[in-house]
């Protein structure tokens, strides 16, 4: 991705739509770190804590499988405000 796709998505929320795609009050983020979502933040509002540690898997196009690929995240340890690309899956 180049630099100005990657600050186009920076402090933006994951799966949020175009108008609104910052930070809202009263919720609770983790920011994805490296791979194709690098700098947006995903909303884990109300998420119990074993599903943090679960990580997650992002459908997006960007990553190594383009459309129907999936980016994998997990928590970084020490850090649940930042969550650590673990690669791409088809």
């Amino acid at each position: 991705m180049d630099s100005g796709n990657e600050q186009l998505l920076r402090g933006r929320i994951y799966g949020t739509d175009h108008d609104h795609p910052g930070p809202k009050p009263g919720r609770s983020y983790a920011e994805l770190v490296g791979g194709p979502l690098d700098g947006l933040l995903l909303d884990i509002t109300g998420w119990r804590p074993e599903e943090i540690d679960d990580g997650v898997s992002l459908p997006t196009e960007l990553g190594q499988f383009s459309p129907g690929g999936r980016a994998l995240y997990d928590p970084r340890p020490g850090d649940p405000a930042r969550w650590d690309w673990a690669g791409d899956s088809p």
